[in-house]
């Protein structure tokens, strides 16, 4: 069985650590993806017969590690699902990107279009038909001046196909590593990270907030350079 870090499991979520190039669920790769993970590890854990329930109410783009929650039953997975369309369902990330922000903490406010063909998306003039605003807010954690790289706290306002990888570059402080959006680091694992995620219980209603942090190892070595209670 594929290796598992679960962060949080009761009778009716499961939160887990999603590690970076897996996908959230299987696509025409065939690789092996979080629902059949999780559902061999549920079903070898409970020792259940025949097929496991489990819900994806959210995704991270396939590069993209950190924390994600599953439903393990229908009603479970049918009130978190609501709280993602009501925008209750909330998730920061961490990034390290290029390059030294102005100020340390902002608002960017874009319109983004989606390119099917590609699978990509771009700032555009608001007057293009099917831009879409998006929504986020920034705070520089720290830069480390000899490679010119900023660490940054990020809380998404819209939920928009690549918007933290496009509105930062937009920005001109594109993701280390990212090979779509990216200047620097190619080749290499793009450095997002969804770090924390805060749900309300969709039995109890308690308001839950999950941390998962990545390995300060390679570029996410810059987290050593703050306290991780700051984050």
């Amino acid at each position: 069985m594929q290796n598992l870090e679960v962060i949080y499991e009761d009778n009716h979520i499961i939160v887990v650590k999603k590690e970076p190039n897996i996908p959230s669920q299987a696509d025409k790769t065939e690789d092996i993806d979080m629902l059949t993970i999780i559902k061999q590890y549920l079903k070898e854990k409970y020792n259940k017969a025949g097929n496991v329930y489990l819900g994806l109410v959210h995704r991270l783009d396939r590069p993209v590690g950190g924390v994600m929650v599953f439903a393990k039953t229908s009603k479970a997975a049918s009130r978190l699902s609501e709280q993602v369309r009501e925008k209750t369902f909330r998730k920061k990330y961490l990034a390290v990107v290029d390059g030294k922000f102005e100020e340390i903490k902002g608002l960017l406010e874009d319109y983004l279009y989606k390119d099917e063909r590609n699978n990509m998306s771009k700032v555009v003039n608001k007057e293009k038909k099917n831009a879409k605003l998006a929504k986020l807010d920034y705070e520089v954690l720290t830069h480390n001046e000899v490679k010119d790289l900023s660490l940054v706290k990020i809380n998404l306002h819209t939920g928009r196909h690549h918007q933290i990888r496009v509105q930062l570059s937009n920005a001109g402080h594109s993701i280390f590593g990212d090979q779509k959006y990216g200047t620097r680091g190619k080749g290499k694992q793009i450095a997002l990270w969804a770090y924390e995620l805060t749900i309300q219980h969709p039995i109890t209603k308690e308001e839950m907030t999950f941390k998962c942090l990545p390995e300060s190892i390679g570029t996410w070595c810059i987290l050593k350079d703050i306290e991780k209670d700051k984050i």
